[in-house]
């Protein structure tokens, strides 16, 4: 998919964000919705996602980035406090030759454990449900 073209609300975010897929919910308000990631990179992989429907950062409105980016800061304190990895990365992906796969904006928090090796992004590995519940837990619990 290229940098510009319509938006699909058929994408797996867009189905989140109507309830007709589940996710494990970190956090959420009018703007946007905190998720664990169900291919985490890491333990504790969160995506934040505004509920604005944009494909990408470029096509969102300087509201919603400031919305967006005032939760990512939140959640990666909460990840830290939650957690207390050595480090938190911060990406964001902006079209398929960006890497991003999902045609929906979204922000990835990935803490960082020293001696873990992170997963590749968009490896295909699914986390265990439950397992990702209990981590969301934590985070919900530090916010």
């Amino acid at each position: 998919m290229s940098l510009h073209g319509p938006y699909d609300d058929e994408n797996v975010f867009a189905k989140i964000l109507s309830g007709d897929m589940p996710c494990v919910k970190v956090y959420g308000d009018a703007n946007v919705l905190a998720i664990m990631d169900v291919f985490p990179q890491s333990i504790g992989h969160v995506l934040v996602i505004p509920r604005a429907q944009s494909r990408n950062l470029l096509e969102l409105d300087p509201k919603d980035i400031g919305r967006l980016f005032g939760t990512v800061q939140r959640i990666s304190q909460a990840v830290d406090s939650a957690l207390s990895p050595e480090g938190i990365i911060v990406t964001q992906f902006n079209g398929a030759a960006a890497g991003q796969t999902v045609f929906h904006t979204h922000v990835h928090i990935i803490p960082h454990y020293a001696g873990h090796v992170e997963m590749p992004h968009a490896s295909g590995l699914m986390a265990d449900m439950d397992e990702l519940e209990a981590i969301a837990a934590k985070i919900r619990a530090a916010l």
